[in-house]
């Protein structure tokens, strides 16, 4: 499985944006698809996951009740919904594969390239 997100960009605090992760190959319902992000010089953060089966939904407290994740099954993409933006949000968000629900980003794999979130304050 390879996996591509896009969706990131410049935005001012309070905004919103939608990022996206498009993956190529077979995900099975087994499957959990995770966003998690990495600030300069800080370790990599799990933000949310989501299982590819059943519509389970799982969330950092930073960023609990304002961001969203969901996923298309027939399209094979998750998005990551971002409202109420803080600059502390700021980071390369990626998107990752895991066998099962984790906090920690060494249980996922097939990592993007990323895709660069700057929130101005």
């Amino acid at each position: 499985v390879q996996l591509q997100a896009s969706g990131g960009g410049l935005v001012q605090t309070g905004g919103s944006l939608r990022l996206s992760c498009a993956a190529s190959g077979r995900i099975f319902s087994s499957h959990v698809m995770g966003w998690f992000r990495q600030a300069p010089g800080k370790e990599r953060e799990f933000v949310a996951a989501i299982r590819w089966g059943r519509d389970a939904q799982y969330y950092s407290d930073s960023v609990r009740g304002r961001f969203t994740i969901s996923r298309d099954r027939a399209d094979n993409t998750v998005w990551l919904q971002m409202n109420s933006l803080k600059p502390e949000d700021t980071a390369v968000y990626y998107c990752g594969l895991g066998n099962g629900y984790s906090v920690r980003p060494g249980e996922y794999r097939s990592w993007g390239q990323g895709t660069l979130v700057t929130v101005s304050s």
